[in-house]
């Protein structure tokens, strides 16, 4: 190989073979995006699964360290963290149900109840207008409750299939997350064992400089996953808080399944809250346009702030990247990976600049030094 290294030709040879994988890399990107998808499509309960229990062990480590640190075995004080983290999840999202599904039922009925309003008041604006709905192809859509129901059920016979389809699809994803959470607690059960395992294959195809570099790596990185999860977390209660006093203060209705909806879509980076604003504005409309109004100005100016001055700022400070490499990150990973790009696009960035900064520019520096200053014959 050092003699092949030495020939003129090799490094213009190596330069061609890098070009042509690259170019057929780049012209087949798509056939690789589907292939991808379909290869970790087998896996994806113990994807998810993987996911939720590095998310739960990041409380249950939580629980040990504060709620659990009087135990002075460590089996038993993981053991309990770890019951105790399942239960608060499970507790949460019994809460979350019991409190979003009346709520829900309560806004499906007022909506139904209200479709001969709704639609005089949309034939009404449209007069004003001059137009008609009929020459906008929309009479059934906002005729009298009774044609609004016929269309519907006309829909839902020509789209049955369609409809069948996506149920069983919901179902399927439904049972897939079952599964997932039960491996999750498998998971953290045996994350000693697997924890264990992992460094021994380390120790056994890395030498001892590269075990403590690829361990210094991993340590480092699940810091920033968690601080990411962490602060995500903080950012979304806090706005879906501040809203929720704000649509108390105004005596609006829906505080609870509004909110909460607005919290979760700002776990979204920079597009989730458009969804949150969109989903909110369209539940508070069904009672009072004016809530509606009033929601959205509100919120359009929070999610404002949130997404371009406070979180670019918070992630920026507290994973030590600028807030203009994140607003990138957001862009590029939505591009190229969808709603999983944007949601790993700040962890990812803050990963790629720790790479950078801890192991590739040191060695680009070295690499400098030893060109300018060669060693002494």
């Amino acid at each position: 190989m050092r003699r092949l290294k030495n020939k003129p030709w090799f490094n213009y040879a190596a330069a061609l073979c890098i070009a042509v994988v690259l170019y057929v890399v780049l012209t087949h990107i798509p056939g690789l995006r589907k292939g991808i998808r379909t290869f970790l499509g087998y896996f994806k309960p113990v994807i998810l699964g993987c996911v939720i229990a590095y998310v739960i062990n990041s409380l249950s480590n939580l629980y040990e360290r504060s709620v659990f640190r009087w135990i002075k075995k460590e089996v038993p004080r993981e053991a309990a963290s770890i019951v105790l983290a399942f239960v608060t999840v499970l507790l949460l999202l019994t809460l979350l149900m019991l409190l979003l599904i009346p709520q829900l039922v309560d806004s499906i009925r007022l909506f139904v109840f209200n479709l001969d309003g709704y639609a005089e008041a949309v034939n009404s604006f449209l007069d004003r207008l001059g137009i008609s709905a009929s020459a906008l192809g929309i009479d059934g859509v906002i005729g009298s409750s009774e044609t609004i129901i016929d269309t519907v059920t006309d829909y839902l016979r020509n789209n049955l299939n369609a409809i069948l389809t996506k149920s069983v699809h919901a179902g399927k994803s439904i049972v897939q997350f079952l599964i997932a959470f039960m491996l999750s607690i498998y998971l953290i059960a045996a994350k000693r064992r697997l924890r264990d395992g992992g460094k021994r294959l380390l120790r056994a195809v890395t030498s001892d400089e590269g075990y403590a570099r690829s361990r210094r790596f991993f340590v480092k990185s699940h810091a920033i996953l968690n601080r990411y999860i962490a602060f995500n977390l903080l950012d979304s209660l806090i706005i879906g808080a501040v809203n929720a006093v704000f649509m108390t203060a105004l005596g609006m209705p829906y505080v609870g399944l509004v909110s909460f909806v607005v919290a979760v879509t700002n776990l979204v980076p920079t597009f989730g809250p458009i969804v949150g604003v969109g989903i909110g504005a369209f539940i508070l409309v069904l009672v009072k346009p004016w809530y509606a109004l009033a929601f959205l100005i509100f919120t359009v100016v929070l999610q404002g702030v949130d997404g371009y001055l406070i979180k670019p700022k918070l992630f920026g400070e507290s994973l030590g990247v600028s807030g203009l490499w994140i607003l990138i990150g957001v862009i590029v990973g939505g591009r190229m990976f969808g709603i999983i790009g944007i949601l790993l696009a700040i962890p990812g960035v803050a990963i790629l600049d720790m790479l950078y900064k801890e192991y590739l520019l040191p060695k680009l520096e070295a690499r400098r030094l030893r060109v300018e200053i060669p060693p002494a014959e």
